[in-house]
């Protein structure tokens, strides 16, 4: 790959059950470092997901729709094999805490032993969504409580017609 041609893709990964404004806001940082941004949703096995991996691909699609520079895929496997197949050494992880980066430092030093030419990238959360989940935005979602602001609104609107209401 030519040194010039690495800062155009990067691939941000995740179960984003369901996505929340925190990893949007992920995205939006990433289309201002690189001409394109693959959103690979995984399907975690471990996880038990309240949205299946084909309705997460819908809802992050809904929120980029009319985005050319966003791309969303369904993904299974090791992170490098992905990072292999879109030909982009960059991949990014959103942080909140130390809790998240230590995970992702220990997640990284794992995939790094498969491709030393991966370069993971880590973008810490501003503060204001600091406390913001798709965890809380699960429980919300289960106790009938406000969740909106948590979520872009296409994520709501896509929520509110799958769970009725």
């Amino acid at each position: 790959m030519k040194k010039e041609e690495h800062m155009k893709k990067c691939v941000f990964a995740g179960t984003f059950d369901p996505f929340t404004v925190g990893h949007a806001d992920t995205v939006q940082k990433c289309l201002t470092l690189f001409d394109e941004v693959v959103i690979a949703v995984a399907e975690n096995k471990q996880k038990h997901a309240m949205f299946s991996c084909e309705e997460r691909v819908e809802m992050i699609s809904a929120v980029y729709e009319g985005e050319p520079r966003v791309r969303v895929l369904a993904w299974e496997g090791v992170i490098v094999g992905l990072l292999a197949r879109e030909e982009t050494p960059f991949y990014v992880r959103g942080v909140r805490n130390a809790v998240d980066f230590s995970y992702e430092t220990a997640d990284f030093y794992a995939s790094r032993d498969l491709d030393d030419d991966m370069i993971e990238l880590y973008i810490p959360a501003e503060q204001r969504h600091l406390h913001i989940s798709s965890t809380l935005v699960k429980n919300c979602i289960a106790f009938g409580t406000p969740f909106s602001q948590y979520v872009p609104p296409a994520v709501y609107e896509y929520i509110r017609r799958k769970k009725g209401k």
